[in-house]
């Protein structure tokens, strides 16, 4: 597979890796929006949220979890924002699933 955030995930392509477990992956953003900006990835390949199956739904909650997890450990407990984009109209550049945490400033809607 040719997927930059599979090469992530693989240690092919370095990360500032937050977190890992049997199911995701999390790492600060290449080009943060926001003093806290990082991702959260299935281990499991899923190019687009149009791609999802109910078998994956657990894969997914799981992703939330961690993001809330992770983003009240960087500092963000006044509040952050979650964001999966989907296919290239919805902003996707990389075709891997991927939830975007950003915390730390005052977010607006809508976003842009």
């Amino acid at each position: 597979m040719d997927c930059l955030f599979c090469k992530i995930i693989d240690g092919k392509i370095p990360s500032k890796k937050i977190y890992e477990d049997e199911q995701c992956f999390a790492f600060h953003d290449i080009n943060p929006q926001a003093p806290v900006h990082f991702l959260v990835i299935p281990k499991k390949h899923i190019a687009t949220l149009n791609d999802l199956t109910a078998e994956d739904s657990a894969t997914v909650g799981h992703l939330v979890f961690t993001a809330q997890k992770l983003a009240n450990e960087l500092g963000c407990e006044a509040g952050f924002r979650t964001v999966f984009n989907c296919n290239e109209q919805g902003g996707q550049t990389v075709y891997h699933i991927h939830l975007h945490v950003l915390g730390q400033r005052q977010m607006s809607w809508p976003p842009g």
